[in-house]
Protein backbone atom coordinates (compact mmCIF):
# COMPACT_ATOMS: atom_id res chain seq x y z
CA UNK A 1 0.00 0.00 0.00
CA UNK A 2 1.26 3.62 -0.90
CA UNK A 3 1.70 6.39 1.38
CA UNK A 4 0.63 10.10 0.36
CA UNK A 5 4.31 11.30 1.74
CA UNK A 6 6.96 11.39 -0.02
CA UNK A 7 9.89 9.29 1.41
CA UNK A 8 12.84 7.95 1.02
CA UNK A 9 16.34 6.34 1.93
CA UNK A 10 19.93 6.86 0.63
CA UNK A 11 21.75 3.83 1.38
CA UNK A 12 25.46 2.90 1.10
CA UNK A 13 25.81 -0.63 -0.48
CA UNK A 14 29.03 -2.24 0.14
CA UNK A 15 32.00 -4.79 -1.68
CA UNK A 16 33.24 -7.83 -0.59
CA UNK A 17 36.43 -9.78 -0.36
CA UNK A 18 36.49 -13.59 0.03
CA UNK A 19 39.58 -14.51 2.34
CA UNK A 20 38.27 -18.25 2.09
CA UNK A 21 36.96 -19.87 -0.65
CA UNK A 22 37.16 -23.40 -1.43
CA UNK A 23 34.96 -25.58 -4.39
CA UNK A 24 33.46 -28.64 -2.68
CA UNK A 25 31.85 -29.99 -5.50
CA UNK A 26 29.75 -29.68 -8.76
CA UNK A 27 25.45 -29.68 -8.05
CA UNK A 28 22.93 -31.24 -10.29
CA UNK A 29 21.93 -27.38 -11.07
CA UNK A 30 25.19 -27.04 -13.11
CA UNK A 31 25.98 -24.27 -10.09
CA UNK A 32 29.26 -25.41 -8.03
CA UNK A 33 28.98 -26.39 -4.14
CA UNK A 34 31.51 -24.00 -1.79
CA UNK A 35 32.29 -22.84 1.45
CA UNK A 36 33.65 -19.14 1.50
CA UNK A 37 34.30 -16.85 4.18
CA UNK A 38 33.31 -13.29 3.29
CA UNK A 39 33.83 -9.96 4.78
CA UNK A 40 32.36 -6.13 3.39
CA UNK A 41 34.83 -3.51 2.79
CA UNK A 42 34.36 0.46 2.93
CA UNK A 43 34.60 0.47 -1.05
CA UNK A 44 30.87 1.55 -1.96
CA UNK A 45 28.51 2.49 -4.37
CA UNK A 46 25.63 5.11 -3.36
CA UNK A 47 21.17 4.24 -3.77
CA UNK A 48 18.94 7.05 -3.36
CA UNK A 49 15.57 5.41 -3.38
CA UNK A 50 12.16 7.26 -3.20
CA UNK A 51 9.03 6.08 -3.29
CA UNK A 52 6.81 7.03 -6.97
CA UNK A 53 3.31 8.01 -6.90
CA UNK A 54 2.72 6.87 -10.30
CA UNK A 55 3.58 3.51 -9.09
CA UNK A 56 6.16 3.65 -11.93
CA UNK A 57 9.99 1.67 -11.55
CA UNK A 58 12.63 3.91 -12.47
CA UNK A 59 16.04 3.20 -12.17
CA UNK A 60 18.74 5.68 -13.52
CA UNK A 61 22.83 4.88 -13.04
CA UNK A 62 25.83 6.58 -13.21
CA UNK A 63 29.48 6.13 -12.87
CA UNK A 64 31.40 8.42 -10.33
CA UNK A 65 33.42 11.11 -12.37
CA UNK A 66 36.77 9.92 -14.24
CA UNK A 67 36.06 6.11 -14.10
CA UNK A 68 37.04 4.62 -17.32
CA UNK A 69 34.12 2.20 -19.32
CA UNK A 70 36.66 0.10 -20.47
CA UNK A 71 36.97 -1.62 -16.54
CA UNK A 72 32.87 -2.66 -16.77
CA UNK A 73 31.25 -5.55 -18.59
CA UNK A 74 29.33 -4.47 -21.70
CA UNK A 75 26.07 -4.47 -19.69
CA UNK A 76 27.22 -2.29 -17.06
CA UNK A 77 28.92 -0.23 -19.85
CA UNK A 78 25.42 0.38 -21.51
CA UNK A 79 24.26 1.98 -18.57
CA UNK A 80 27.44 3.95 -17.73
CA UNK A 81 28.18 7.64 -17.73
CA UNK A 82 30.59 10.48 -15.72
CA UNK A 83 29.78 13.94 -14.19
CA UNK A 84 31.15 15.00 -17.19
CA UNK A 85 30.10 12.53 -20.13
CA UNK A 86 27.15 11.55 -22.30
CA UNK A 87 25.30 8.91 -21.53
CA UNK A 88 26.53 6.11 -24.03
CA UNK A 89 23.84 4.36 -24.57
CA UNK A 90 19.60 4.93 -23.33
CA UNK A 91 18.18 1.62 -24.57
CA UNK A 92 19.75 -0.66 -21.81
CA UNK A 93 17.69 -4.07 -21.31
CA UNK A 94 15.59 -3.21 -17.61
CA UNK A 95 15.88 -7.13 -17.41
CA UNK A 96 19.84 -7.02 -16.88
CA UNK A 97 20.23 -4.77 -14.46
CA UNK A 98 19.74 -6.83 -11.04
CA UNK A 99 18.40 -3.82 -8.87
CA UNK A 100 15.51 -3.95 -11.65
CA UNK A 101 15.28 -7.16 -10.97
CA UNK A 102 15.23 -7.16 -7.62
CA UNK A 103 12.48 -4.50 -7.84
CA UNK A 104 10.10 -6.07 -10.45
CA UNK A 105 9.95 -9.79 -8.13
CA UNK A 106 9.58 -7.94 -5.06
CA UNK A 107 6.52 -6.13 -6.58
CA UNK A 108 5.36 -9.37 -7.96
CA UNK A 109 5.85 -11.77 -4.94
CA UNK A 110 4.30 -8.51 -2.47
CA UNK A 111 1.00 -8.11 -4.61
CA UNK A 112 2.41 -4.21 -3.83
CA UNK A 113 1.68 -1.62 -6.90
CA UNK A 114 4.19 0.34 -4.95
CA UNK A 115 6.70 2.63 -7.42
CA UNK A 116 10.13 3.67 -7.10
CA UNK A 117 13.08 6.22 -8.59
CA UNK A 118 16.07 4.67 -7.67
CA UNK A 119 19.41 6.80 -8.58
CA UNK A 120 22.13 4.55 -7.96
CA UNK A 121 25.98 6.17 -8.12
CA UNK A 122 28.40 3.15 -8.84
CA UNK A 123 31.91 3.15 -7.63
CA UNK A 124 32.98 -0.58 -7.13
CA UNK A 125 34.06 -2.09 -10.57
CA UNK A 126 32.46 -4.91 -12.14
CA UNK A 127 33.83 -8.04 -13.28
CA UNK A 128 35.75 -8.19 -10.40
CA UNK A 129 34.75 -10.46 -7.99
CA UNK A 130 33.32 -7.54 -5.13
CA UNK A 131 29.74 -8.12 -5.62
CA UNK A 132 28.66 -4.58 -6.55
CA UNK A 133 25.70 -5.63 -8.60
CA UNK A 134 24.56 -8.42 -5.56
CA UNK A 135 24.87 -5.47 -2.98
CA UNK A 136 23.13 -2.98 -4.96
CA UNK A 137 19.72 -5.76 -5.30
CA UNK A 138 20.13 -6.20 -1.38
CA UNK A 139 20.43 -2.70 -0.66
CA UNK A 140 17.20 -1.85 -3.23
CA UNK A 141 14.95 -5.13 -1.02
CA UNK A 142 16.18 -3.42 1.94
CA UNK A 143 15.26 0.16 1.06
CA UNK A 144 11.90 -0.92 -0.72
CA UNK A 145 10.35 -2.95 2.35
CA UNK A 146 11.22 -0.07 4.27
CA UNK A 147 9.39 2.94 2.20
CA UNK A 148 6.95 0.70 0.88
CA UNK A 149 6.17 -0.41 4.10
CA UNK A 150 5.78 -4.19 3.35
CA UNK A 151 6.78 -5.67 7.13
CA UNK A 152 8.88 -8.69 4.94
CA UNK A 153 10.73 -10.58 7.33
CA UNK A 154 14.96 -10.79 7.30
CA UNK A 155 14.30 -14.75 5.71
CA UNK A 156 11.87 -13.82 3.83
CA UNK A 157 13.87 -10.95 2.43
CA UNK A 158 16.95 -13.56 1.93
CA UNK A 159 14.70 -16.39 0.39
CA UNK A 160 13.84 -13.79 -2.61
CA UNK A 161 17.39 -12.82 -2.58
CA UNK A 162 18.54 -15.94 -3.41
CA UNK A 163 16.78 -16.65 -6.79
CA UNK A 164 18.61 -13.31 -7.89
CA UNK A 165 22.24 -14.26 -7.01
CA UNK A 166 24.38 -16.64 -4.78
CA UNK A 167 25.63 -13.32 -3.44
CA UNK A 168 22.58 -11.14 -2.71
CA UNK A 169 21.51 -13.05 0.92
CA UNK A 170 24.87 -12.24 1.98
CA UNK A 171 24.52 -8.63 1.35
CA UNK A 172 21.29 -8.04 3.08
CA UNK A 173 23.65 -8.12 6.78
CA UNK A 174 27.12 -8.23 5.32
CA UNK A 175 29.89 -7.85 7.69
CA UNK A 176 32.07 -11.15 8.05
CA UNK A 177 29.76 -14.18 7.52
CA UNK A 178 30.79 -18.02 6.06
CA UNK A 179 28.65 -18.76 3.07
CA UNK A 180 27.51 -22.55 2.16
CA UNK A 181 25.71 -24.23 -0.65
CA UNK A 182 26.49 -21.58 -3.96
CA UNK A 183 26.66 -19.01 -1.06
CA UNK A 184 23.22 -18.53 -0.29
CA UNK A 185 23.53 -20.40 3.21
CA UNK A 186 24.90 -17.35 5.36
CA UNK A 187 26.19 -18.26 8.61
CA UNK A 188 27.47 -14.77 10.43
CA UNK A 189 31.00 -14.86 11.99
CA UNK A 190 32.99 -12.04 13.82
CA UNK A 191 35.84 -10.53 14.41
CA UNK A 192 36.69 -9.20 10.97
CA UNK A 193 36.51 -5.44 11.68
CA UNK A 194 38.15 -2.92 10.99
CA UNK A 195 41.65 -4.53 9.00
CA UNK A 196 43.03 -2.20 7.00
CA UNK A 197 43.17 -3.50 3.21
CA UNK A 198 44.55 -2.59 -0.45
CA UNK A 199 42.41 -3.57 -3.27
CA UNK A 200 43.62 -3.16 -7.30
CA UNK A 201 41.03 -4.39 -9.56
CA UNK A 202 42.92 -4.58 -13.07
CA UNK A 203 41.95 -3.14 -16.22
CA UNK A 204 40.78 -6.47 -17.24
CA UNK A 205 37.47 -8.02 -15.69
CA UNK A 206 36.71 -11.77 -15.41
CA UNK A 207 33.44 -13.28 -16.57
CA UNK A 208 32.29 -15.18 -13.11
CA UNK A 209 30.56 -18.35 -15.39
CA UNK A 210 33.88 -18.60 -17.32
CA UNK A 211 36.04 -18.76 -13.81
CA UNK A 212 33.77 -21.37 -12.30
CA UNK A 213 33.32 -23.76 -15.70
CA UNK A 214 37.26 -24.32 -16.19
CA UNK A 215 37.74 -24.85 -12.21
CA UNK A 216 38.56 -28.39 -11.06
CA UNK A 217 36.77 -29.78 -8.04
CA UNK A 218 39.76 -30.30 -5.90
CA UNK A 219 39.82 -33.91 -4.68
CA UNK A 220 40.13 -33.36 -0.70
CA UNK A 221 38.80 -29.54 -0.36
CA UNK A 222 40.08 -28.01 2.66
CA UNK A 223 37.93 -27.07 5.60
CA UNK A 224 37.17 -23.70 6.54
CA UNK A 225 39.20 -21.33 8.27
CA UNK A 226 39.49 -20.95 11.74
CA UNK A 227 37.95 -17.12 12.68
CA UNK A 228 40.20 -14.38 13.73
CA UNK A 229 40.33 -13.38 17.48
CA UNK A 230 42.32 -10.46 19.29
CA UNK A 231 43.32 -7.30 18.52
CA UNK A 232 43.74 -5.85 14.92
CA UNK A 233 47.26 -6.52 14.80
CA UNK A 234 46.66 -10.02 15.69
CA UNK A 235 43.64 -10.55 13.54
CA UNK A 236 45.44 -9.00 10.61
CA UNK A 237 48.09 -11.20 10.74
CA UNK A 238 45.98 -14.28 11.63
CA UNK A 239 43.63 -12.97 8.60
CA UNK A 240 46.32 -12.71 6.00
CA UNK A 241 47.76 -16.00 6.90
CA UNK A 242 44.87 -17.78 6.28
CA UNK A 243 43.75 -16.35 3.12
CA UNK A 244 42.72 -19.08 -0.05
CA UNK A 245 40.89 -19.21 -3.09
CA UNK A 246 40.74 -22.13 -5.18
CA UNK A 247 39.64 -19.84 -7.95
CA UNK A 248 43.12 -18.37 -8.09
CA UNK A 249 44.79 -20.60 -10.97
CA UNK A 250 42.62 -20.79 -13.33
CA UNK A 251 41.67 -16.79 -13.11
CA UNK A 252 45.22 -16.95 -13.59
CA UNK A 253 45.41 -18.35 -16.72
CA UNK A 254 42.47 -16.58 -17.81
CA UNK A 255 43.87 -13.05 -16.71
CA UNK A 256 47.85 -12.79 -16.95
CA UNK A 257 47.06 -9.89 -15.54
CA UNK A 258 47.06 -11.89 -12.09
CA UNK A 259 49.98 -13.14 -11.99
CA UNK A 260 52.04 -9.24 -11.98
CA UNK A 261 49.28 -8.52 -9.09
CA UNK A 262 50.45 -11.05 -6.58
CA UNK A 263 54.38 -10.55 -7.71
CA UNK A 264 54.26 -6.42 -6.86
CA UNK A 265 51.64 -7.89 -3.56
CA UNK A 266 54.54 -9.75 -2.58
CA UNK A 267 56.84 -7.35 -2.83
CA UNK A 268 54.69 -4.76 -0.20
CA UNK A 269 55.20 -6.53 2.95
CA UNK A 270 51.37 -7.09 2.90
CA UNK A 271 50.48 -9.80 5.66
CA UNK A 272 48.42 -11.99 3.27
CA UNK A 273 47.67 -11.18 -0.29
CA UNK A 274 45.20 -12.91 -3.17
CA UNK A 275 42.58 -12.61 -5.52
CA UNK A 276 39.23 -12.34 -4.22
CA UNK A 277 35.78 -14.26 -5.76
CA UNK A 278 36.36 -15.03 -9.72
CA UNK A 279 38.35 -12.20 -10.21
CA UNK A 280 39.67 -10.05 -11.42
CA UNK A 281 40.36 -7.84 -8.18
CA UNK A 282 43.27 -8.80 -6.10
CA UNK A 283 43.41 -7.64 -2.21
CA UNK A 284 46.03 -7.94 0.46
CA UNK A 285 46.05 -7.05 4.21
CA UNK A 286 47.73 -4.44 5.52
CA UNK A 287 49.86 -4.04 9.07
CA UNK A 288 47.87 -0.53 9.34
CA UNK A 289 46.40 1.88 7.91
CA UNK A 290 50.05 4.11 7.42
CA UNK A 291 50.81 0.82 5.70
CA UNK A 292 48.18 0.65 3.25
CA UNK A 293 48.79 4.22 2.34
CA UNK A 294 52.17 3.08 1.40
CA UNK A 295 51.29 0.16 -0.47
CA UNK A 296 48.56 1.84 -2.48
CA UNK A 297 50.79 4.60 -3.24
CA UNK A 298 53.10 2.09 -4.86
CA UNK A 299 50.79 -0.29 -6.50
CA UNK A 300 49.39 3.26 -8.30
CA UNK A 301 53.04 3.93 -9.32
CA UNK A 302 52.94 0.20 -11.01
CA UNK A 303 50.14 1.20 -13.28
CA UNK A 304 48.20 -2.46 -12.23
CA UNK A 305 45.19 -0.90 -12.12
CA UNK A 306 42.53 1.01 -10.11
CA UNK A 307 43.76 0.71 -6.63
CA UNK A 308 41.47 0.94 -3.15
CA UNK A 309 42.34 1.50 0.28
CA UNK A 310 39.47 0.58 2.88
CA UNK A 311 39.10 -1.26 6.06
CA UNK A 312 36.56 -4.22 6.35
CA UNK A 313 33.48 -3.12 7.58
CA UNK A 314 30.50 -4.62 10.62
CA UNK A 315 27.64 -6.21 9.68
CA UNK A 316 24.82 -3.91 8.40
CA UNK A 317 21.72 -3.52 6.23
CA UNK A 318 19.72 -4.37 9.26
CA UNK A 319 16.25 -2.43 8.05
CA UNK A 320 15.96 -0.67 11.74
CA UNK A 321 19.29 0.70 10.33
CA UNK A 322 18.13 2.74 7.05
CA UNK A 323 18.22 6.32 7.47
CA UNK A 324 14.23 6.39 6.58
CA UNK A 325 13.71 10.36 5.81
CA UNK A 326 11.10 12.46 4.59
CA UNK A 327 12.49 14.38 1.32
CA UNK A 328 11.17 17.35 -1.33
CA UNK A 329 14.82 17.00 -3.11
CA UNK A 330 13.24 14.91 -6.26
CA UNK A 331 10.71 16.86 -8.07
CA UNK A 332 7.62 14.88 -9.07
CA UNK A 333 8.29 13.29 -12.70
CA UNK A 334 4.97 14.15 -14.70
CA UNK A 335 6.81 13.80 -17.84
CA UNK A 336 6.98 10.16 -17.24
CA UNK A 337 3.30 9.96 -16.50
CA UNK A 338 2.74 9.09 -20.28
CA UNK A 339 4.41 5.67 -19.51
CA UNK A 340 2.56 2.77 -18.71
CA UNK A 341 2.02 2.69 -14.87
CA UNK A 342 3.89 -0.15 -13.47
CA UNK A 343 6.51 -0.26 -16.13
CA UNK A 344 10.45 0.05 -15.65
CA UNK A 345 12.46 3.28 -17.54
CA UNK A 346 16.20 3.28 -16.92
CA UNK A 347 16.59 6.67 -17.96
CA UNK A 348 19.38 8.37 -18.69
CA UNK A 349 21.26 10.92 -16.11
CA UNK A 350 20.21 13.67 -18.96
CA UNK A 351 16.87 12.99 -19.02
CA UNK A 352 16.57 12.04 -15.10
CA UNK A 353 18.06 15.43 -14.30
CA UNK A 354 15.17 17.79 -16.78
CA UNK A 355 12.38 15.56 -15.08
CA UNK A 356 13.55 16.45 -12.13
CA UNK A 357 14.48 19.59 -12.03
CA UNK A 358 17.88 19.06 -11.53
Amino acid sequence: MMTNQRSGCVMQPPAKLNLFLEILGKRPDAYHELVTLMVTVSIQDSLEFQSDELGQLIVVTRWVSGRRADFFSAVDRRLATTWRSEYQNPRADGAENLVVRALQLLRARSGTSAGARVHLIKRIPTQAGLGGASSDAAAVLLAANQVWQLGWTHQQLASLAAELGSDVPYFLCGGSAICRGRGERVEPAASYVGLPVVVVRPPRGLSTADVYRNCQVPPAPRGAPSIASGGVAARVVLAGSQLFNRLQPTAEHLCPELVRLSDAFQRTGCCGHQMTGSGSSYFGFCRHLRHARRVANQLRSRRLGEVFTATTRPRSGDPRSIDRRPTDRAASVEAAAAATAGSVRILDPHTYERENGR
